[in-house]
């Protein structure tokens, strides 16, 4: 205790005037922290709070934008789809078509070539028979010819008159 009593300097003496002096001193200090450093950090943190929500606005932002382009794009794709799968339909339906006609126009021709065999077929048995006509005429004027002459000649004539009187006499 006398250590305490005497100023010494030892690590548990109380000095009152230096204790005053450390309080003022703290005072001063927060005083002035609290008039210049403390406005200038607070301005910094708020500041730095601003920053932080507007990029946490601009990435909300951002991502609803996003979202919206996907379900845009989802739109888009299903309407791709939707007229691909139209396109396809169309021209599933124009190659039925077209196939439908070619084999339409393919029978017309067909028929209009069987018709034309039919015609030319036709025209050959006439021109063929008008031929065969022609042929027998010629070969009845022959006949009549040779028989004419035949019967010109009175043996020949009277020959035929016997045969004749015979085969009708057998009957």
């Amino acid at each position: 205790m006398t250590l305490l009593l005497a100023g010494g300097g030892g690590i548990l003496s109380f000095n009152g005037g230096f204790a005053i002096w450390v309080l003022i001193t703290m005072i001063l200090f927060l005083w002035i922290m609290g008039k210049y450093a403390v406005p200038l950090i607070m301005d910094a943190l708020e500041e730095r709070e601003g920053r932080i929500k507007d990029s946490l606005e601009s990435a909300e932002k951002a991502l609803n934008r996003a979202e919206k382009l996907s379900k845009d794009n989802e739109k888009a794709l299903r309407e791709a789809e939707r007229k691909a799968q139209q396109i396809r339909k169309e021209a599933i339906e124009e190659a039925e078509m077209l196939r439908a006609e070619r084999i339409e126009k393919s029978k017309e021709e067909a028929a209009q070539l069987i018709s034309q065999a039919k015609e030319t077929i036709e025209q050959e048995k006439k021109r063929a028979l008008m031929e065969l006509r022609d042929e027998v005429v010629h070969l009845a004027m022959q006949s009549a010819s040779k028989i004419i002459d035949a019967e010109l000649d009175t043996r020949k004539n009277s020959e035929l008159v016997d045969n004749f009187i015979e085969d009708v006499s057998k009957n």
